[in-house]
């Protein structure tokens, strides 16, 4: 049985394999030597956003939001506080969806936010709407 996980890095996106039983004991990217799992999403680009879901065994989150919506700014703090408690569980990354219209095109983005996790590229999970701390992580944990 493999016991690693490939986790793309947030800051130099190298992809590392770390042993599972390693994941909780604050991992470095054998890159650029940044912490694997800094507690904060990851703000992504298109090109960004493709890397980490491809180079990651990890589910991936993903906040699509927007400067100009409200909702979207409530939810920021409790998005962030989630990185806090989900992390290594999963990674967190937030994409701007007027910076990455293409991006949300492709996923049928039609409302923000918009969370969607994705395991090994495949989306398993999606809820429209801010959420607030709890009710998020028990979402994301239904999916795990």
């Amino acid at each position: 049985m493999n016991d690693s996980l490939h986790i793309s890095c947030p800051v130099c996106l190298a992809t590392n394999r770390i042993p599972s039983a390693r994941l909780k004991h604050s991992p470095q990217c054998g890159r650029c030597k940044s912490q694997l799992f800094a507690g904060h999403p990851v703000e992504a680009d298109s090109e960004t956003f493709k890397r980490i879901v491809a180079n990651t065994d990890i589910p991936v989150l993903v906040d699509f939001w927007a400067e100009w919506c409200g909702p979207c700014k409530m939810m920021a703090p409790i998005f962030a506080q989630a990185a806090l408690e989900l992390e290594p569980e999963c990674r967190l990354i937030k994409v701007n969806t007027e910076q990455a219209q293409q991006l949300a095109s492709h996923y049928q983005i039609r409302s923000i936010p918009t969370l969607m996790l994705l395991h090994r590229g495949q989306e398993v999970g999606r809820q429209a709407g801010a959420m607030d701390l709890n009710n998020l992580q028990r979402w994301v944990r239904s999916h795990l």
